[in-house]
């Protein structure tokens, strides 16, 4: 049975999602301030966890932030902030996607069901091929560790997504919009920028020659692609 950790300090809204979720055949667990919360992401294994932005003690994103240290659970950032930069801020620490404050019962367990979707198939797919390698650079895909010439390479788990996405893929161009519905897990006009911002981030820690990248190539008017040339 799949467990959810709801760190949210509402607790009519606590309730109302502990009752849809149960609906689910979900299990929950709740916190309601942001230390708590943390210890439990931390101290406990969950599939998905339901994050406020506004919380006491400690801030959502700088939750998200301290999670994605140590691990990769599945984040859904809820916040009542409509700015573009409350989302993208989000997004940048490592949230897999957000909904806004007041939300409909139904588009929240719409979001749950693809983002709980989305990490099955990725698990399934770690399963099928175990490392990719491409001249110096081994990306092992079960133990989410990536070497580059015998030195372990730290990687964010988005950038890492984005790696193992395009490596399995050599040679197949995608579109910014196709890399954020893919990563991010939807498609949103405007954005193109966190895609750009994670790819050269990835770049910076892989690429010896960021002006004339290896790994990681440009298609011109369209996006990104890995270069098939190299793969072994």
């Amino acid at each position: 049975m799949k467990q959810i950790l709801i760190i949210e300090d509402d607790p009519e809204i606590i309730k109302l999602l502990e009752i849809h979720l149960s609906n689910l055949i979900y299990t929950t667990s709740k916190a309601l301030d942001g230390e708590e919360g943390l210890n439990l992401a931390l101290q406990n294994e969950y599939d998905l966890i339901l994050l406020d932005l506004t919380l006491p003690t400690m801030d959502g994103v700088t939750i998200c932030k301290r999670i994605r240290e140590k691990k990769n659970t599945p984040i859904i950032m809820l916040t009542a902030k409509s700015e573009e930069i409350d989302r993208v801020l989000g997004l940048e620490m490592g949230a897999d996607d957000y909904i806004t404050k007041p939300f409909s019962i139904r588009e929240l367990l719409a979001r749950v069901k693809a983002v709980m979707r989305r990490t099955d198939v990725t698990k399934f797919e770690k399963k099928e091929t175990s490392t990719i390698t491409a001249d110096g650079l081994l990306v092992d895909i079960e133990r989410r560790k990536v070497l580059l010439n015998d030195k372990k390479i730290e990687l964010s788990p988005k950038e890492f997504e984005l790696l193992v996405l395009m490596a399995s893929n050599p040679g197949r161009n995608y579109s910014r919009t196709e890399l954020l519905d893919v990563i991010w897990g939807y498609n949103f006009e405007g954005y193109e920028h966190t895609v750009n911002s994670h790819i050269n981030r990835l770049r910076a820690k892989i690429e010896t020659d960021m002006a004339h990248p290896k790994y990681i190539l440009t298609s011109w008017g369209v996006g990104y692609k890995f270069n098939e040339d190299i793969v072994t």
